[in-house]
């Protein structure tokens, strides 16, 4: 059996582990939350961290808190942030509506942490008080979805949007390396007229380069942050110049530009701008998703359909067919954007469950978002590394699938009419021989002379008509 202590709450006393930093409220949401194994995102636990040092250093400014119980907090807090105590965060994703229980779960690490670094009893609660002292003029109700809105802008700005950018540069590079490279264009998965590979690959990057900017819109919103709002946004038992510091000390820590939301009960009843940031990581999924199942196409074959590029094999493809390899990084890409897009429909019903002064889903709308960004950034970067980067192209088959097409006939339509350009579409259908062999066949019955028909059927031409 696992040794316990004795720790206390406002329900009384519970048996806690000896070795956790833990009381006795997060040790009752153990109890009460067995339900996916899977605690809260570490980011929410580190944005804890930046408020609880921004709340301990703006009480003592405004001559709330001494300085050993100032400078004790701020110590453990900045080490939370930091990432270190992650052991003593077991709380549930799926817990109180309000994240309470984390909430109770910093204050009391953070507490105990104080106690054992002044050489006092964990539980002693001195020097410093997990209510009293860390908690001082504020409320999970405030704190929690400001952890969510710090989580999420930083994760944001550090690792999704700059993942993106290099994706779409990766796109942007191969596009250089293949303008001259001809290809059969498709629509409804049927042969249209002549691209360049660096033309498509060139609309994969500005893809990604809109779906990006449409996610950086919906960054600066998330900046409103609801400390100071306390239980129902209307900032009881905390001064009102609280949030402000606070927040100063989080954006001097950060480098960002956060700021006490304009209406607290907006702020705290509402999650608007979360489910604004889902439908724009939505987007972002969309997006990669279609690229994706692009570039499956694409290489498909390699022999036996399009074949038209390479992508890197990465892994064995089949445990029964030897030699075989499949396009697993577009498929993990692609299952990736199934889950966001899931994610978003948990995101949109959680945002609208907010009930009068509070949201009541807010843990399970912050594990939403943060995986999702997760998901993205870690996809985006796999996808560059491993596929994207080291993709080759099969020029002959592209010439080859040129000369094959009967849109090839698109560009005499104008020259010969469209009725005797549609009888020679049919007719390469029925010979099994190529628009240009044709053409060539017929060439003075059709009136032209060998370099007007040279020229009509330049499949370079057809890919920059605007050229000439």
């Amino acid at each position: 059996m696992t040794d316990t202590r004795i720790e206390t709450d406002s329900m009384g006393e519970m048996q806690v582990p000896t070795d956790a930093l833990y009381g006795a409220s997060t040790q009752r949401a153990v109890l009460n939350f067995p339900i996916s194994g899977k605690p809260v995102n570490a980011a929410i636990i580190r944005a804890y961290g930046l408020i609880k040092a921004g709340a301990a250093a703006a009480n003592r400014s405004l001559g709330k808190l001494n300085d050993e119980q100032a400078d004790a907090i701020i110590e453990v807090a900045t080490a939370i942030n930091e990432g270190q105590l992650a052991e003593h965060f077991p709380v549930d994703v799926y817990q109180t509506g309000s994240g309470t229980s984390t909430n109770m779960n910093v204050n009391e690490v953070i507490a105990n942490r104080c106690s054992q670094l002044a050489g006092k009893a964990i539980g002693s609660r001195d020097p410093v008080h997990p209510n009293d002292h860390v908690n001082m003029g504020q409320s999970s109700n405030d704190t929690f979805p400001s952890a969510i809105h710090i989580a999420t802008v930083l994760k944001l700005r550090d690792e999704l949007i700059p993942e993106l950018g290099k994706l779409a540069s990766a796109f942007d590079d191969k596009a250089i390396d293949w303008d001259e490279v001809i290809k059969i264009g498709r629509t409804h998965l049927m042969d249209a007229t002549p691209v360049t590979l660096g033309q498509e690959f060139r609309g994969y990057g500005m893809q990604i380069t809109r779906a990006r900017r449409v996610l950086k819109t919906s960054v600066d919103p998330l900046r409103d942050l609801a400390l100071g709002g306390t239980a129902v946004g209307t900032g009881i038992n905390t001064d009102h110049r609280f949030a402000k510091r606070v927040i100063g000390h989080i954006n001097v820590t950060t480098g960002e530009s956060f700021r006490e939301a304009p209406n607290h009960f907006a702020a705290q009843g509402a999650k608007d701008e979360l489910v604004a940031l889902s439908g724009a990581l939505k987007t972002v999924a969309t997006a990669l998703f279609k690229i994706s199942n692009d570039l499956r196409w694409l290489s498909s074959g390699p022999r036996c359909a399009i074949g038209e590029i390479k992508l890197p094999a990465t892994q064995p493809g089949s445990s029964i067919m030897p030699g075989k390899v499949n396009p697993v990084m577009a498929e993990a890409m692609m299952m990736v954007a199934a889950r966001v897009i899931g994610n978003d429909a948990t995101i949109t019903w959680a945002g609208a469950n907010g009930n009068f002064e509070l949201n009541v889903m807010m843990p399970v709308l912050a594990d939403a978002t943060l995986q999702s960004i997760d998901l993205l950034t870690n996809a985006s970067k796999a996808l560059r590394e491993k596929c994207v980067e080291g993709i080759e192209v099969n020029e002959q088959r592209c010439k080859e699938l040129v000369e094959l097409s009967l849109s090839m006939v698109t560009s005499l339509a104008p020259i010969i009419g469209y009725d005797k350009a549609s009888k020679i579409a049919k007719q390469s259908v029925e010979t099994g021989r190529t628009v240009r062999e044709l053409c060539e066949d017929q060439r003075e019955e059709l009136g032209l002379s060998s370099d007007e028909l040279k020229k009509a059927l330049d499949p370079m031409r057809m890919t920059r008509p605007d050229e000439g």
